[in-house]
């Protein structure tokens, strides 16, 4: 069989609005490759947020959804439409067992519940409706002794709109009856997926009772750092250091602690340093004794206190499909994106699938933010797909190039520009070596983000992801006269790529290909 490529730029929007052209770095960039496939290759562009990838109506895509979606080729319904259900319903809440021992614990030590978690609006990590559902429920239990630890976007959501959220979240607190924040922590600090044990340690200690910064208020913690960031790489809510609130507790023997983000992959560092005995990443003064629990499950084996676990894995997606092919097939991506093209894409399976081989690149260690250097790691990334498309052993290969992402986050257009011609440089040599091997490609993106670097309205820069829909580009031998279909969502993806390999459809598979007769 002749390798097919499957290539997702990540947070590589299709943005047609004119108004954003001045600050869309797709549009900006000097990008050949990726022009010529416009230009002279079937597309099409697809939808890849809202009610399209499982997500309530309006709610911007993001990677863990859209690698989600695109490795099972249907809609996914996700977490936080099964959470928002779940957190209304007080008598089937006090059935799960992960709840009631966060209950029964305090109850029987005399200690506090601690809810911690990501304060944003976004809803990409976490919604504020889940934290204040919660703080309901623990006040109908008749628990006084409450306090978040609100970790602070301006990621995902406008970079200092920290202010407003906490503004929000203090007086729900005073409506609820129940709570006082205890500490912020900008995610940078709270949420690393990359190893940083540094940063974490960070937060840890401002979470634990360790030496920290303190401040009178939340609120004064976050304006004090936009007054004063650390450098101009590291402004707004993101960075704001891990501070303690005086006069409200840290988390301690005998607590109950709740992490109350939904998505996995950020909250796995840090919860690894409260609950494993055997953590050595960082000092501790000692492994704390407290009911700590997760609301959704991050990772198998990870945390024993789940509030809501997984649905049932779902069968024949597209990993599991090619594998009972018979067909052999490569992952690759640098880490801040890996778990995305093996954990995420498998639909939350850490094995991989019969005939599944996997390499990663390691994301650049030396800059604290990736404006700094925003070729990351796609040449090696590259090179590992080369690689593997002239090795002749695999009919599937999956890239993900995290750039346009990690990048577009910052909020650094000239930075942005640069990491999207790191990323058609690239594509350059792969599409090279399909074009070698006589293989075909699917080049695509799983949201958008690099098409829009600033807020016009906001009047600050853009760091969160866009309601963009993406490209779906056709490219290699025998695709220059095929024809495509005029929309689609990213569970289409997955379909049309069987089609390009010659491979049926299993039943389960509700996406249909975009390759249009």
């Amino acid at each position: 069989m002749k390798p097919v490529l499957l290539v997702i730029r990540d947070g590589w929007g299709e943005n047609h609005n004119p108004k954003h052209d001045k600050f869309n770095a797709v549009k900006l960039a000097n990008l050949p490759v990726s022009r010529g496939l416009t230009k002279d290759w079937p597309r099409t562009e697809i939808m890849a947020h809202g009610l399209d990838v499982g997500l309530p109506v309006g709610i911007m895509g993001n990677s863990e959804v859209g690698h989600q979606n695109i490795g099972a080729g249907r809609i996914v319904d996700q977490e936080i439409v099964r959470i928002d259900k779940g957190l209304t319903d007080s008598a089937a809440m006090r059935q799960i067992k992960a709840f009631r021992g966060l209950v029964e614990n305090v109850k029987a030590t005399g200690g506090a519940v601690h809810l911690m978690g990501l304060c944003s609006e976004a809803g990409v990590h976490s919604t504020l409706p889940h934290l204040y559902a919660l703080l309901r429920l623990l006040k109908e239990e008749g628990l006084t002794k409450v306090y978040v630890h609100a970790f602070m976007d301006g990621r995902d959501s406008p970079p200092t709109s920290g202010l407003g959220y906490l503004k929000q979240l203090e007086a729900e607190l005073v409506k609820i009856g129940l709570g006082q924040v205890a500490s912020v922590a900008g995610r940078f600090w709270a949420m690393d997926r990359d190893n940083r044990w540094e940063r974490v340690k960070t937060a840890y200690d401002a979470l634990t009772g360790a030496p920290a910064p303190e401040a009178a208020s939340a609120a004064a913690a976050v304006q004090a750092y936009y007054d004063h960031p650390t450098d101009a790489n590291t402004t707004g809510d993101e960075f704001v250091p891990a501070t303690r609130i005086k006069g409200t507790a840290f988390i301690q023997d005998g607590d109950s602690v709740l992490f109350f983000n939904f998505r996995g992959d950020r909250p796995r560092e840090i919860t690894r340093a409260f609950i494993d005995p055997e953590f050595k990443r960082f000092p501790r003064a000692k492994l704390l004794k407290t009911f700590y629990a997760t609301l959704t499950n991050y990772e198998k084996g990870l945390c024993p206190n789940v509030v809501f676990d997984k649905p049932a894995k779902m069968v024949n997606i597209l990993g599991e499909w090619v594998a009972k092919q018979g067909v052999a097939q490569f992952r690759t991506a640098e880490t801040e994106k890996f778990p995305h093209v093996t954990f995420f894409f498998n639909d939350y399976r850490e094995e991989p699938f019969s005939g599944e081989e996997r390499g990663m690149a390691q994301s650049p260690k030396e800059v604290s933010t990736y404006n700094q250097k925003p070729e990351m790691s796609a040449a090696h990334v590259t090179e590992m797909a080369k690689a593997a498309i002239l090795s002749g052993k695999y009919g599937l290969i999956v890239v993900n190039y995290a750039n346009p992402d990690m990048v577009g986050h910052t909020g650094d257009l000239a930075a942005v520009c640069k990491a999207c011609e790191a990323v058609d440089s690239g594509l350059g040599g792969l599409l090279a070596a399909i074009d070698q091997v006589g293989g075909k490609a699917l080049v695509t993106a799983d949201h958008g983000n690099a098409d829009q670097m600033w807020e016009p309205e906001e009047n600050c820069a853009h760091t969160r992801h866009t309601l963009s829909p993406v490209e779906v580009v056709l490219y290699g031998a025998g695709c220059q006269t095929l024809k495509t279909r005029p929309t689609g969502r990213l569970a289409d993806v997955a379909p049309t790529l069987l089609a390009l390999m010659g491979l049926p459809k299993p039943a389960e598979m509700t996406g249909e290909s975009l390759i249009a007769g």
